[in-house]
């Protein structure tokens, strides 16, 4: 992503950025409600056009649209992209008007020596001209007038944008492409956004006590040096809101959120399943869990806040462990019990609080990207298939036993075998746990799913015709 120019997407609540948002980047990627406040975090993408394009929070919100502390945390970072940016586009709302909010914001920006791009949207209706000529008072030399929901009036704002900025330079040979792409998701309130901000080294996200804080799921590129290494190691990092039980879903907006997390999921190399030490593994836990394992994606889990579980194991040791160690081995213990469905899956004790282990997980991810470009000799696939079949052939089904003809590795990301076998209904998921343990055993895939695809006796003697 190239930083270098950026433009940010700025004005009080409710006027549409989002939607302007979505329309100049060419997808959907910030949430849009009608709900004032419902952009937290700021949200970055890259422009066709190529500069980086910016979506802050409404500043200006009213106490009782969302709680203090996140309103106060959300122009905090609205702030930091004001000041940040190349150029803003200033957005206002033609269909209610010059509003007093607006014109306090227009003299913050000219303080700052910040000359806008005014954009003023919902102009669904571009005869009715006198709203966009009241906001000609404002005195800013650039406007636009559009209707992002619609479309109207984007090519001339893209005009408008290209004018005030200088030509975007190349990107430098692929890097972006060279990103390890990992997620983090969780349950509300375990420290996702707080494991990137101790990873970035800065507050970039908005962290906060109240549950559902995160509501978009937010891309930021790490370049994390290690000592003694040449080359950073490059990773991109989804921040994702907190997913909540079916039944705990009350609005719109948090199902859009759970959404955009599903598809963030599908889009990176690594997931990491983020828990909270101090509660354990919850049922939504395991539903996350398989989420993250139906997607094929590599899969690791953080324990976070470990600092806060063994604080109260010092104050309040458990009967029946002699140290710290002796807890922890057993915590694993439980964790592997309780998630034994998982594909072997590495672990990682960590706190975001306190930086704990937080190189040791990044060198994970690293590990498990490597993992998922393996390729599998069929000839060693096959032999360790034969050993399995013979150590613990499947139980008969009808009368007949399953058999393995032959097998193929036939993709990775995700790993998907494909069985030449007698008679494919005959697989059941127990024998299909079994090969795939051996399979991630035997190979060193800890940590990635591993999906088969079955072919009857009559796709195998068409594969040998070919």
């Amino acid at each position: 992503m190239n930083e270098a120019i950026s433009v940010a997407i700025v004005g009080r609540p409710n006027v549409g950025k989002s939607r302007l948002f979505n329309r100049l980047v060419g997808r959907r990627i910030s949430i849009v409600h009608d709900r004032p406040g419902v952009t937290r975090d700021v949200v970055v993408a890259d422009s066709p056009e190529g500069y980086v394009l910016m979506d802050t929070g409404g500043i200006g919100m009213q106490p009782a649209m969302t709680p203090l502390a996140i309103q106060q945390a959300t122009e905090e970072q609205a702030e930091f992209a004001i000041r940040a940016a190349s150029l803003l586009l200033f957005v206002v709302d033609g269909r209610e008007g010059l509003l007093p909010l607006d014109q306090t914001l227009a003299e913050k920006f000219r303080k700052m020596g910040k000359q806008p791009v005014l954009v003023v949207n919902k102009m669904d209706e571009p005869e009715k001209g006198y709203a966009f000529s009241e906001f000609s008072r404002l005195g800013f030399e650039s406007m636009a007038g559009v209707s992002a929901e619609h479309g109207h009036g984007i090519g001339d704002l893209i005009e408008s944008i290209a004018a005030k900025l200088p030509p975007a330079p190349p990107l430098s040979g692929g890097i972006e492409n060279q990103r390890t792409k990992i997620a983090f998701i969780g349950r509300p309130n375990v420290g996702k956004s707080s494991l990137c901000n101790r990873l970035l080294d800065m507050e970039r996200l908005i962290v906060s006590d109240v549950p559902g804080t995160t509501r978009e799921t937010v891309e930021l590129d790490l370049d994390y040096k290690t000592e003694g290494a040449s080359e950073p190691w490059r990773f991109r990092l989804f921040d994702t809101a907190g997913l909540k039980r079916k039944n705990r879903i009350d609005s719109s907006l948090d199902y859009f959120s759970a959404v955009r997390t599903k598809h963030a999921i599908d889009e990176v190399d690594v997931v990491f399943l983020v828990l909270d030490a101090r509660e354990g593994v919850t049922k939504q836990d395991k539903i996350l869990a398989g989420h993250a394992l139906d997607s094929g994606r590599a899969l690791s889990i953080l324990v976070n806040k470990w600092d806060l579980a063994l604080e109260s194991f010092r104050k309040d040791p458990l009967p029946g462990y002699e140290d710290e160690k002796d807890f922890r081995k057993s915590y694993l213990s439980s964790i592997r019990k309780e998630l034994f469905f998982l594909p072997d899956s590495p672990i990682s004790f960590v706190s975001a609080q306190t930086g704990f282990a937080m190189e040791d997980f990044l060198q994970v991810a690293r590990d498990l990207d490597a993992r998922m470009n393996k390729s599998i000799s069929t000839s060693a696939l096959n032999k360790l298939i034969g050993e399995m079949w013979e150590h613990r052939p499947p139980a008969k089904v009808g009368g007949k036993r399953f058999k393995v003809f032959y097998a193929v590795q036939v993709e990775n990301r995700p790993f998907r075998v494909k069985l030449f076998c007698n008679r494919e209904e005959k697989l059941n998921d127990q024998y299909k746990r079994y090969l795939e343990k051996g399979i991630q055993k035997r190979f060193g895939l800890s940590g990635c799913p591993l999906k088969f695809s079955l072919a009857g006796k009559e796709a195998r003697y068409t594969e040998e015709k070919e």
